[in-house]
């Protein structure tokens, strides 16, 4: 068995068209560009990050069916990557079916751009541990879920990302407001919510899991050390890697990652979110794509979670996954609003050895945005987990 790749910008090319493109999808671009690939990145506004690197772009609405249409059909790509979550899922079945190939499958982007799909699949068809949940279109069924479901509970829209949209409810008096927050924080300002009981776990991780190619064409499935994180408000601020846990529970993770995954089926690399409790494990999310926690990659492992991806999405064998050592990540945010966003740099944060400083290249920012990341890696993960919050910090975001 071989693989044939063509070269950019030539009529041998093999071209992958990214929907979205953030710092994530700039990541894979880049891999995919070292192994000679013809890069098409688009999004809903210009200048994101991935088209800085792309060969060429496409601006607009991922949920214009119309459009999307018509820039896949111009463009004729090898591989459609989705990078987000907000597309128009029916029309990547539809031109699935009519022989483009989208990674790791449409029904992959059609599942998780909702929690209601990937939930139902994993608990319901799968029969995998979740927390107790229940969905609600309209607040009286919000109410009634939130008395079923019990206090205190966590509330979701069913479509968002980024953590917009989340709440807790811990009293009566919060169980209005977090009906608000969530018809708000959801894409387009409305649709089902998810009412979540809590569950007494130690911490969570993410399980990077990769579906690819053998040497002889088999499809396997690798695993990276877990991925530790904390998140705040439902989003990340930082990583580490590997995550400690027990072999019991970490060979429970990977089973029930294996499961999904294998349900959802394609190529490429996911990023499973789980709760551990000692050696008890319940499934949360899955996002069918490099996952944001998984951007400690960069500095821990041999081949990062976007060099799998690419390899994957290509067909290329993965021979191992090898790990540096202890590594963490932390976020760099921006607050407030700007179109030119400037950074001091304190170069004491990067002259520490083992330590990475990424900008995301983002042209614009209103509100709360994460705009880099400090990596590091350390003897022990507490001592890498400093180094990379000491970059992080090192840098001073200038809104103007």
């Amino acid at each position: 068995m071989t693989i044939e790749l063509g070269t950019a910008t030539t009529a041998s090319q093999t071209k992958v068209l990214f929907l979205g493109s953030g710092e994530l999808g700039k990541e894979v671009c880049l891999e995919l560009m070292r192994l000679g690939v013809h890069v098409v990145a688009c999004d809903r506004y210009a200048n994101a990050p991935a088209m800085q690197v792309a060969h060429s772009s496409h601006v607009f609405p991922m949920m214009d069916a119309e459009k999307l249409r018509a820039v896949i059909e111009q463009e004729k790509p090898d591989f459609v990557v989705p990078e987000i979550e907000a597309i128009a899922t029916e029309t990547l079945l539809a031109l699935e079916k009519e022989g483009h190939h989208v990674i790791p499958t449409a029904r992959a982007a059609r599942l998780t751009m909702d929690r209601e799909g990937i939930r139902r699949l994993a608990a319901e068809e799968l029969g995998l541990p979740t927390s107790p949940y229940r969905f609600a279109d309209t607040e009286e069924e919000f109410r009634a879920a939130v008395e079923e479901i019990g206090m205190p509970c966590v509330v979701k829209p069913i479509m968002s990302s980024s953590g917009r949209g989340q709440s807790t409810i811990k009293s009566e008096d919060d169980v209005a407001k977090a009906w608000t927050i969530a018809r708000e924080g959801a894409r387009g300002g409305a649709g089902k919510v998810i009412v979540e009981g809590f569950i007494e776990f130690e911490y969570e991780i993410t399980l990077l899991t990769v579906r690819h190619l053998d040497a002889e064409g088999k499809p396997v499935t690798s695993f990276c050390p877990p991925v530790g994180h904390r998140q705040v408000d439902g989003d990340y601020h930082e990583s580490w890697q590997p995550q400690p846990m027990s072999e019991k529970a970490l060979a429970e993770a990977q089973r029930i990652a294996k499961a999904v995954t294998d349900d959802v089926g394609g190529r490429g690399l996911f990023g499973v979110e789980l709760f551990i409790s000692g050696d008890q494990v319940w499934f949360s999310e899955v996002s069918p794509r490099p996952h944001d926690t998984g951007m400690v990659t960069m500095i821990t492992q041999d081949l990062s979670e976007f060099a799998l991806h690419a390899r994957a999405i290509l067909g290329l064998p993965i021979p191992n996954i090898h790990l540096h050592g202890p590594g963490a990540s932390y976020v760099v945010l921006g607050h407030g609003k700007s179109d030119q966003p400037r950074f001091q740099v304190d170069p004491k944060g990067l002259a520490q050895p083992d330590t990475a400083l990424r900008l995301f290249g983002k042209p614009t920012v209103d509100g709360e945005r994460r705009l880099g990341v400090g990596l590091a890696r350390g003897a022990s993960i507490d001592e890498a987990k400093a180094k990379a919050r000491a970059v992080a910090e090192s840098v001073t975001v200038i809104l103007e």
